[in-house]
């Protein structure tokens, strides 16, 4: 996600947030806020969060709390964060020096002597609370105040109990999701059948190696895993995101990339590169799109979007995306000059493997009762008011996130889509927590992906085989992983060694 999609998404939840208090008092939802809770005396729920800084405090409050806070008079929230990002911003950069404990950190605000009442996160760090029994189950408390859980979207109160082995742990009254956007006219034009709900990545990779025709600047293509062009490396781990494969064992000390899993991956991944099925970053800066043609600037509103200038039949997307498809609308029917793609949308592809389970639906605002907490009667009626009918019903014009009561998510502004698409699989189970805890405890294990992406690209270059390729992996890799276990934070020489910036985990 880029910075300038970040910040306008900050700014929609933003104004989304203010709105929605205002509403909540006009509707006169404080009918529930003083007699429910039992006291009318003036007391604290404190909110916890796993990251903050500075400026996250003011977001954290539009977009969670304010609404709460408006209508339960009687109570001041306090956010908390287990890790202040500013603490880091200023230091001077320091490899030797670990890295914070996420986890570990959560631990201790949790267990602290002022705890908060509730904590937000996201699956992978519930999953570890549940593990440890720092969270409360929270079906007596549903049971007991009949709150509804049967208008939940069943992809996430599903994805919420496979991570509480079938018991409930938290709510969440948003998700994010992703779906298989299709240009309608590109399918018409070329007398193929447009993709369907719960199709196979076999059905639908052969559905884009139909479509793509061309050459060059005029080349269609059938497939992205994107709006814009990626890294077919990261592509690869998108593609496997559901079968969940491993690149190391639970020790960090054995590769574990040199199986079939692997190679029909990468293999698949290749082919759809090699014979120009998804398009490259070459075919992106080739010219067609916009910059500079023979020594002239061209302008394209959408340059690198290859969806939107009608070159990629599929493109697999969030939900955001329906808001600038929305917009291409809107200026279309202003400009004629400017295309508008008819489009449709399915679900993510499935693997036979794992039916039913898609690799795009994120549960990051999951809300829980901390086990040690000192006001768990208010801690479940805020989980309640944010996971509430009336909440979801105001929350539900946002483009940006799902909300997660299915009887509010309807298509927007009158428009005609598939809306069942990004909520009809269910998410991907968070990461292993043994792994997870092998990432804070050795922090060079990101350093072993490394050689994984210059080998990805020797593929598509046509110097390795895919065999071949991960051969090398395994055997780099297993050199790799002994040098972590003698030096796990401390720089390595030599075997894809050096610092990455962003790291981003592969299991």
């Amino acid at each position: 996600m880029d910075a300038q999609f970040k910040t306008k998404r900050r700014i929609v939840l933003k104004a989304s947030a203010m709105a929605l208090s205002a509403a909540l008092l006009a509707t006169g939802l404080s009918a529930c806020s003083k007699g429910d809770s039992g006291s009318t005396e003036q007391h604290v729920l404190r909110v916890g969060f796993v990251s903050s800084n500075a400026d996250s405090e003011q977001y954290y409050r539009q977009q969670f709390t304010d609404g709460y806070e408006l209508t339960h008079e009687n109570v001041d929230i306090q956010i908390v964060g287990a890790v202040n990002y500013d603490d880091q911003r200023y230091e001077e950069p320091d490899p030797n020096k670990k890295q914070p404990d996420i986890y570990a950190e959560v631990k201790k605000m949790m267990e602290g002597s002022n705890p908060p009442d509730v904590v937000i996160m996201d699956s992978g760090v519930l999953k570890r609370l549940v593990q440890d029994n720092m969270v409360k189950n929270l079906d007596s408390y549903i049971q007991d105040n009949k709150f509804d859980i049967e208008d939940i979207v069943p992809s996430v109160i599903n994805g919420i109990k496979d991570i509480g082995d079938n018991s409930i742990y938290a709510l969440t009254p948003t998700f994010n999701s992703s779906a298989l956007y299709f240009n309608k006219k590109m399918f018409a034009d070329a007398g193929i059948d447009q993709p369907t709900d719960n199709m196979t990545w076999p059905d639908v990779i052969t559905l884009a190696k139909r479509i793509a025709k061309g050459e060059g600047k005029e080349r269609k293509f059938g497939l992205a895993f994107n709006r814009y062009g990626s890294d077919p490396f990261w592509d690869s781990q998108t593609y496997a995101a559901p079968l969940q494969l491993k690149m190391f064992d639970n020790t960090a000390e054995k590769m574990t990339v040199d199986q079939p899993g692997w190679k029909k991956v990468w293999t698949d991944i290749s082919d759809l590169y090699l014979n120009k099925i998804i398009p490259s970053q070459e075919d992106l800066n080739n010219g067609a799109d916009g910059g500079i043609i023979k020594d002239k600037a061209v302008y394209n509103p959408f340059q690198g979007d290859l969806f939107l200038s009608g070159r990629v039949a599929m493109s697999v997307n969030g939900y955001d995306y329906v808001s600038q498809l929305s917009s291409v609308k809107d200026a279309a029917a202003k400009n004629p000059k400017i295309p508008s793609v008819d489009w449709g949308v399915v679900t993510v592809p499935q693997f036979t493997e794992v039916p039913g389970v898609g690799g795009n639906i994120s549960l990051s605002n999951l809300m829980a009762i901390n086990a040690k907490a000192q006001n768990s009667d208010d801690a479940w009626e805020f989980i309640a008011f944010n996971n509430g009918k009336q909440w979801a019903e105001l929350k539900s014009r946002s483009t940006y996130e799902m909300v997660s009561r299915k009887s509010f998510l309807k298509p927007k502004d009158g428009m005609d889509y598939n809306i069942e698409a990004f909520y009809t699989l269910k998410p991907v189970p968070p990461q292993d927590p043994a792994i997870d805890k092998l990432y804070q405890d050795k922090p060079n294990l990101y350093q072993v992906q490394n050689i994984a992406q210059q080998l990805f690209q020797e593929v598509l270059q046509k110097k390795k085989s895919v065999d071949q390729a991960l051969k090398e992996w395994q055997t780099k890799g297993d050199v790799m992983l002994q040098k972590i276990k003698t030096n796990p934070n401390g720089p390595l020489e030599g075997d894809g060694g050096g610092v990455i910036g962003e790291p981003r985990p592969l299991d």
